[in-house]
């Protein structure tokens, strides 16, 4: 497994070590694959263009509720937060070729995020309407056992 990122790499690799992960992390900074995958979009595919295999549709009145509060969250604004979606590809190296063969997006993810298998068995499912966002680990208040 190989994540990529648009962030510049200096500061993927930071908030890896920050985090305490291990995994292999590589920058799109600066090159399409983002576009390529239809995970990233420009100021213009907002009002159009696709997504999850499907027409994208005009964004511009989803840009309040859960994706503002998430946006606030993450620090940016929301039409910069909604160019970004999450999206899994997989790709096959034969005989020195590379092969793409699967992309998943969107509710397509839930599947490979163990969490939210939990969380739709549960009385409240993922309480959504709660609270759109998790806390880092190492933002979590800590408490001393007594």
């Amino acid at each position: 497994m190989l994540c990529v990122s648009r962030a510049p790499l200096a500061k993927l690799l930071a908030y890896r070590e920050r985090m305490g992960w291990t995994f292999p992390w590589a920058s799109s900074h600066d090159s399409d694959f983002n576009y390529d995958f239809a995970t990233s979009r420009t100021a213009e595919g907002l009002h159009g263009g696709d997504y999850n295999y499907a027409p994208y549709g005009d964004m511009t009145a989803a840009l309040s509720g859960a994706v503002r509060t998430n946006a606030e969250r993450a620090g940016t604004s929301p039409e910069e937060y909604h160019k970004e979606a999450p999206g899994m590809s997989a790709f096959a190296l034969s005989d020195g070729v590379v092969y793409h063969t699967y992309s998943a997006y969107a509710r397509g993810l839930d599947a490979l995020w163990g969490a939210y298998q939990w969380l739709d068995r549960a009385p409240l499912g993922r309480n959504e309407e709660a609270s759109a966002a998790w806390q880092l680990r190492d933002r979590y208040e800590h408490t001393t056992a007594a």
